[in-house]
């Protein structure tokens, strides 16, 4: 069903309930003949779609002026305003088409006779759909600011996480062609099987780098075999201990995070035969330890800052569980956390926007408030507004004020208590439990571990 279909169909419904209430309004449904019921009904609908269609062309050309959004109480007012003026034109030319054309009245006496009566029940009719379309709009629009908010924090997070796994390609090729062009020069012999063993290396890296996570067993495994790479290199000047699997087989890391922590051992301290460097390989609880004897080199060239850091950020964006960095007088550790399980809730962190999850949870928080605040300022400046003018205009008529005033006012008191109360029905916990809930059943697919 087209979007035209669909609002012509509401706007039918809508003026089948105004022909109700109107008709009630003036004394009940007394017509004396079906010819008669008919033409009014056509009347009633005759308002009702014009009354909606000039409201909708104002709404967008509202909607194209794009307010900003602490301009949120201006956007309101100059709605119901504009749609008051443009409502009570409206009628206007309404009446003239149905009592100066349909009913053949003389416009002289059409205008002498005109009265607020006339004007009031459509007008009040129109202002309460409006407050209550207002209403509603401003929610959805609350709520897709929300979800967009979330996609542009986790797109943030997806991108980040792919441009680090995209610095391990040319990163790892790069230093290991500085390895070559060293045995190259020391020992031709070993250069010919470093240039083999390298080609199975980078088998695993490129068959890796699409993984957020590997198993601790399968990066042991690769470790195992970039340590044989450095012994060509540095034979016993170098010594590995390296557990043969891990005690959990489900535990898993980062991919590569192991030869990142292996190189970065080898770049930052002496490696001699009378000075070898001890690097060790082992669990402690829930991390996987490497550590290595520190002997720092004299000279260090200038880090490119892959290493670490890397690793500390694409962790930073799969768990809340963080890399740990132990530096002592001849020690020197990196433990990195083996993840077991996914649980529900993606924290995504983004250091240059400062994206965690206490800013979101916050910046919600005050979000909702400043919606509810604006909504109850409209509030106490619209209803004042509407009673002004049934009491100037139409004070012997229905009190039509409080239709727009107990259905305004009811919306703000849900909206209040979503803002307010936390544990009760669709409060903020309630909404927070729904989404965990909903987030757990797609674990498997999209998920934080720890």
């Amino acid at each position: 069903m087209s979007k035209l279909v669909k609002n012509i169909i509401v706007t039918f419904l809508l003026g089948c309930v105004v022909f109700v209430i109107g008709t009630l309004f003036e004394g009940g449904f007394h017509y004396k003949n079906v010819n008669e019921f008919l033409i009014y009904f056509a009347i009633y609908q005759l308002y009702t779609f014009a009354i909606n269609y000039v409201n909708t062309l104002y709404f967008n050309y509202m909607e194209k002026r794009k307010f900003k959004a602490y301009e949120i109480i201006q956007r309101i007012v100059f709605g119901i305003l504009g749609s008051t003026v443009i409502t009570l034109i409206t009628i206007f030319f309404l009446r003239v088409l149905v009592e100066v054309i349909i009913f053949k009245e003389p416009f002289e006496t059409f205008i002498a006779n005109e009265s607020w009566r006339g004007y009031s029940f459509g007008l009040w009719i129109t202002l309460t759909i409006v407050s209550i379309f207002y209403v509603i709009y401003f929610y959805n629009r609350y709520q897709k600011n929300k979800i967009k908010e979330q996609k542009v924090i986790a797109g943030a997070a997806s991108a980040r996480f792919d441009a680090l796994k995209n610095q391990l390609d040319p990163h790892f090729l790069f230093n290991s062609l500085n390895v070559l062009t060293s045995l190259i020069e020391e020992n031709p012999k070993n250069a010919q099987k470093f240039t083999t063993s390298l080609s199975k290396v980078y088998r695993y890296v490129l068959e890796q780098k699409n993984k957020e996570l590997v198993t601790v067993d399968e990066e042991l495994d690769f470790a195992r075999t970039y340590m044989s790479l450095l012994k060509m290199r540095f034979e016993d000047s170098i010594v590995f201990e390296i557990p043969d699997k891990a005690q959990n087989p489900e535990s898993k890391v980062v991919p590569l995070s192991l030869q990142l922590l292996l190189e970065n051992a080898v770049k930052h301290n002496m490696v001699t035969s009378s000075k070898p460097l001890h690097i060790k390989i082992y669990e402690a609880g829930s991390m996987l330890v490497v550590e290595n004897n520190l002997q720092p080199k004299q000279i260090v060239k200038k880090s490119s800052g892959v290493g670490l850091e890397n690793i500390k950020q694409r962790y930073k964006l799969l768990s809340n569980k963080k890399v740990s960095i132990n530096q002592e007088a001849k020690s020197f550790a990196v433990a990195i956390p083996m993840l077991t399980k996914q649980v529900s809730i993606m924290r995504a962190i983004e250091p240059k926007s400062k994206f965690d999850d206490r800013y979101v949870r916050a910046r919600k928080r005050v979000e909702e408030l400043k919606e509810f605040y604006y909504s109850l300022i409209s509030y106490c400046l619209v209803i004042p507004f509407l009673f002004f003018i049934w009491y100037r205009y139409t004070p012997h008529t229905i009190q039509w004020f409080w239709f727009p005033m107990l259905g305004w006012g009811l919306g703000l008191a849900f909206h209040a208590y979503k803002v307010y109360v936390n544990d009760g029905m669709l409060g903020s916990n309630w909404e927070k439990r729904q989404i965990e809930k909903y987030m757990r059943e797609e674990e498997n697919e999209n998920g934080r571990w720890s």
